[in-house]
């Protein structure tokens, strides 16, 4: 084992605090949301950051485990471009749910700005926020060298980790004497605890490992850290990398067994027209983004209008070959079969469809499914 290696498996809290949760009503795994702040044609993104209050308050009142945004740029239809700034926004709304990101796209951004603000969030609400982290970028090669203000994107094999394991030594204020960064603290921060009259905060935000091939898999396994896989646009890749991440796992302090949940496209309506009506929204606009023209997203009329060509068909039908949808029970039962299938630990239900009304109404209709209290 490497010494980065072991300066994050010997971060974190007690076992499976923060991050195991609890099955609510007759679901078969603890349920969450993943939310990516969406704007539809004719709205706002202030309306956008509305709904996604309303659906971390219910989420939180109908017993969902956690409440995800993800880091997207330069993509017109998604306003989750600063997780940070939103977790801080939904931690004033919210007094019980977890909080946390989706993830945060690590090569975008200093180890010591991240550790920053989510200790910022920590502060905010305590014990409940979570930092899943992401290799990828998050958007085009264009947008990325911008980000990060280099040409060359640091995406290398070797490099995540590096970067994984800055991080953690900043989030635990554990670099070594002599190191460069050894007198450079993140505040908020373990650092304040050892001032005069300083008092430890007991949290730190667990990290989390996002992935949607085998890298982060393996490299989260060997970690002993909890999985996210994102099944939502990778479900080919699902099985092999929740086994390769079972397999490659260690036990460590944050986790003594493997945890790994998935990302799963889901949406639920009173009838299974209208939940195909609304999901043929998020259909068209995942046709935009693939080829070149991201934009809001579609209105349901416009996507009935829209005339798909045959390349076009075949990405929708394929595309909503992986997205539960339905009535309330046919929702249910695909969800209680994925479960089964993959043996996920915890299912993140992303919702895609134009409106907030929709999304919002789809997470009450699960949960009234599940029997979750109301």
């Amino acid at each position: 084992m490497s010494g980065e290696d072991e300066e994050i498996r010997g971060s974190g809290e007690t076992a499976g605090d923060g991050i195991r949760g609890t099955a609510p009503g007759t679901a078969p795994v603890p349920l969450s949301v993943l939310d990516l702040v969406t704007v539809g044609a004719g709205s706002t993104a202030s309306a956008a950051v509305r709904t996604a209050v309303d659906i971390a308050r219910t989420a939180e009142r109908r017993g969902f485990h956690r409440y995800w945004v993800a880091e997207h740029h330069s993509m017109p239809g998604v306003a989750s471009s600063s997780p940070a700034v939103l977790l801080a926004h939904l931690a004033a709304h919210t007094t019980r749910i977890r909080l946390g990101s989706g993830g945060v796209m690590l090569p975008n951004h200093a180890p010591l700005v991240i550790a920053e603000q989510f200790g910022t969030l920590e502060a905010m609400a305590p014990g409940r926020v979570d930092l899943g982290l992401g290799r990828a970028p998050g958007t085009d090669g264009a947008t990325a060298a911008a980000l990060r203000r280099t040409e060359r994107l640091h995406e290398g094999a070797d490099e995540f980790p590096r970067q994984l394991a800055e991080l953690t030594r900043f989030l635990d204020d554990s670099f070594p004497d002599g190191h460069p960064y050894a007198k450079i603290h993140a505040v908020p921060g373990p650092v304040q605890a050892t001032s005069p009259g300083g008092v430890q905060d007991p949290h730190r935000p667990p990290l989390w490992l996002l992935g949607s091939s085998g890298f982060s898999a393996r490299l989260a396994g060997s970690l002993g850290l909890p999985f996210a896989f994102a099944h939502h646009f990778s479900a080919a890749n699902t099985l092999p990398a929740l086994d390769l991440y079972r397999a490659s796992f260690r036990p460590s302090e944050v986790l003594s067994e493997p945890y790994a949940l998935i990302g799963v496209a889901a949406l639920a309506a009173e009838s299974e027209q209208e939940a195909r009506r609304q999901v043929m929204t998020g259909a068209l606009s995942m046709v935009r983004l693939r080829t070149g023209r991201p934009g809001l997203v579609p209105s349901p009329e416009e996507a009935e209008a829209y005339r798909f060509n045959e390349l076009e068909r075949g990405f929708v039908d394929s595309w909503l070959g992986n997205v539960v949808h339905g009535t309330p029970d046919a929702v249910r039962q695909g969800l209680d079969d994925l479960a089964k299938r993959t043996g996920a630990d915890e299912l993140m239900i992303t919702a895609n469809a134009h409106g907030g009304a929709a999304r919002l109404r789809s997470y009450e209709l699960i949960a009234d499914a599940y029997g979750l209290p109301a």
